[in-house]
């Protein structure tokens, strides 16, 4: 088991009569790559500037390695970040972008050399020490930003949404370049992002995050695959998610029928939200004793088509591989495995802490 590294207690952090981040509880391993994902104003920038030391919460604490270092400078912790804006020297050349860290350490020449050297060669970007950072590309620019916090030999790195203002195609090209350095350099990498296919792709652990408290903290698979309540449900991905009454243990009822599930453990007769992913319905014929409906839209993607389907009084999404005609009469049918059970908010609170904003 990786070693703890991290642990936030009780974080509490306000501006005016805004509570930001309202008693964070989270723990950070060693060599992990943490994504922090949710969606504008959840307060993940906010932590991450907590971890790193540009904010100070209002009460809780930061435990690195063991040691309190909740009143500890930015500069005087093991830690390194990429900002959004890369914020690079533009009177300075690429070597010496990367070499300011260790100069203000007081590291020798040939130390400097080399580590700018091995930064380099990890980021892909080997021979351009005398390149003037202000004519490289934005993916340039970000491995430089990258390459100059490495030097520094931090056992954490932070990256406040670094893949932002790259187009599409360098951004996929980057998630991987940003998973592989986090490999070989056995950095601890904290990555905030809004963006869920980001997280999904490059994270051992995905935090999510809404109106300043921590909603599920998991696996990618177990994010996706599980999700904890109606939030991350929508959140993570496209979701189906409709009234259901769990009748009992692996049987629930939706829109008046009855379909098996997997789920059990809630109470008889207990409302239930349920999630049904749009890659999980299959489309058939209309048949008597299937939930029926009628194709009202159709949206092809390259890959796949997103298809629109009026059954119960709701509009269900369906993405297939299989395109279909608007008017189109079909049946959905759903498989018990892929039919995921969510208690209900049980107050008011909890109903405003999970909602969409």
């Amino acid at each position: 088991m990786k070693k703890e590294l991290i642990h936030l207690e009780n974080i509490v952090k306000t501006f005016g009569n805004l509570t930001v981040l309202d008693e964070i509880d989270l723990t950070i391993h060693e060599n992990e790559f943490v994504t922090l994902l949710g969606p504008s104003g959840c307060g993940k920038t906010t932590l991450l500037r907590i971890i790193g030391g540009f904010e100070q919460p209002d009460s809780g604490k930061v435990i690195f390695d063991g040691k309190d270092i909740t009143r500890i400078p930015p500069n005087q912790r093991p830690i390194n970040t990429v900002f959004q804006k890369y914020s690079l020297f533009s009177h300075m050349n690429v070597e010496e972008n990367i070499s300011f860290g260790p100069k203000i350490a007081g590291k020798s020449d040939d130390y400097i050399k080399g580590k700018v050297k091995y930064a380099l060669k990890l980021v892909n970007l080997e021979g351009y020490e005398n390149h003037d950072v202000t004519k490289l590309s934005g993916g340039q620019q970000q491995r430089i930003a990258i390459a100059r916090a490495i030097v520094n030999e931090p056992k954490v790195l932070l990256l406040d949404e670094p893949l932002s203002a790259l187009d599409l195609k360098l951004r996929r090209a980057m998630r991987n370049e940003l998973v592989r350095i986090n490999r070989e350099t056995g950095i601890t990498f904290i990555f905030v992002t809004h963006d869920q296919e980001e997280a999904l792709s490059m994270s051992d652990t995905v935090v999510v995050m809404n109106q300043g408290y921590i909603q599920q903290v998991g696996t990618p698979e177990n994010v996706y695959n599980e999700p904890e309540n109606a939030f991350v449900a929508d959140f993570i991905g496209d979701s189906n998610i409709i009234n259901g009454v769990m009748v009992r243990d692996k049987l629930v009822r939706i829109l008046g029928r009855e379909y098996q599930c997997v789920d059990e453990g809630f109470p008889e007769e207990c409302p239930v939200d349920v999630q049904i992913r749009p890659e999980d319905i299959t489309l058939a014929e209309p048949q008597d004793d299937a939930l029926n409906g009628t194709v009202t839209r159709v949206g092809f993607w390259g890959m796949s088509y997103d298809i629109i389907v009026e059954a119960g009084g709701i509009e269900w999404l369906v993405q297939s591989i299989h395109g279909r005609k608007v008017g189109e009469q079909v049946s959905l049918h759903l498989d018990p495995y892929n039919i995921q059970i969510m208690s209900k908010p049980q107050s008011e609170d909890e109903a405003a802490l999970i909602e969409n904003v």
